[in-house]
């Protein structure tokens, strides 16, 4: 996504074709008695590759596809809760009730740690996307440093994450009854749903955060450095690209079932403690 996109900067493509040049051992020719002509055509063979196996897939991908699937992400699935929000209106649960403690300190913190650097990834990389509509410039090379430190957070969280959450995360035959009534939140009556410490759509969250996450680092990595070949780097931006519209469509599912979806869901991970009739109802086969 980051050096993908841009790419469609003025220096950028020169820098990156010099790179590429360099690693394969060729180098352009200067000024001289080389025709302008020659030298273009000498860079772009460099820098485009063969065309016929990734270059045209990925310019009409780049071009056209990849910043309306992102558009369509940030504004179907927002619309789509508010919706639910008012059709259905949210979850509540009383709080003054027993209080089970739930995550601990260091697993709030780790996931305080993931959310605050993905939520960054998010921004900058919608701000990388659209980069032309703020004027590109120091706004897009802020983005794009922003980016890549977020990124290197996000991947430490997501290790430790991955540690600390297996064994809940793990599928559950019940989760597929939860799937099936998509966690009941689809109809105003409150009833047990089969879940765990986690539910089906937590569960989903977790790997696809993760191991995509992991899978965005490796081709984020190979972007920021341009390591391989170019059709290499092109296969690399669209499955970075596909897979970044994912993760931001269940990134925005996740800030809605926590923040509005169910009131005072977000509190657990400020205090670690969920209310026990909440976990009655939509965590009904956690043994607490």
């Amino acid at each position: 996504m980051k050096k993908v996109i841009l790419a469609g900067c003025i220096l950028f493509p020169a820098m990156a074709g010099l790179a590429i040049a360099e690693s394969q051992g060729q180098f352009l020719t200067g000024v001289g008695p080389v025709p302008l002509t020659a030298m273009y055509q000498q860079f772009n063979a460099l820098f485009t590759g063969d065309w016929q196996e990734y270059g045209q897939l990925f310019t009409s991908l780049q071009g056209g596809l990849f910043p309306r699937l992102f558009l369509l992400v940030i504004t179907v699935v927002p619309l789509a809760f508010f919706l639910h929000y008012v059709a259905i209106g949210p979850r509540s649960f009383p709080h003054d009730g027993r209080m089970i403690y739930c995550y601990n300190f260091f697993v709030r913190l780790v996931h305080w740690f993931a959310a605050i650097s993905f939520s960054l990834l998010v921004l900058t990389g919608l701000l990388i996307i659209f980069a032309k509509l703020v004027g590109g410039g120091s706004i897009g090379l802020l983005g794009r440093n922003v980016h890549i430190l977020s990124a290197i957070v996000f991947a430490i969280s997501a290790v430790f994450m991955f540690l600390v959450w297996l064994k809940d995360m793990l599928p559950a035959l019940y989760d597929l009854k939860w799937m099936i009534i998509m966690g009941g939140y689809l109809s105003k009556e409150i009833k047990p749903v089969p879940a765990g410490k986690f539910n089906a759509g937590q569960k989903m969250w977790f790997w696809l955060a993760t191991v995509g996450g992991i899978v965005m680092s490796v081709t984020g990595y190979f972007l920021y450095t341009l390591q391989g070949n170019i059709d290499t780097i092109r296969l690399y931006a669209i499955i970075h690209n596909f897979l970044g519209a994912a993760m931001v469509a269940m990134f925005l599912v996740h800030v809605y079932m926590s923040i509005f979806a169910i009131k005072g869901a977000l509190n657990s991970m400020f205090n670690g403690y969920k209310a026990e009739a909440e976990l009655k109802i939509l965590h009904s086969k956690f043994k607490y």
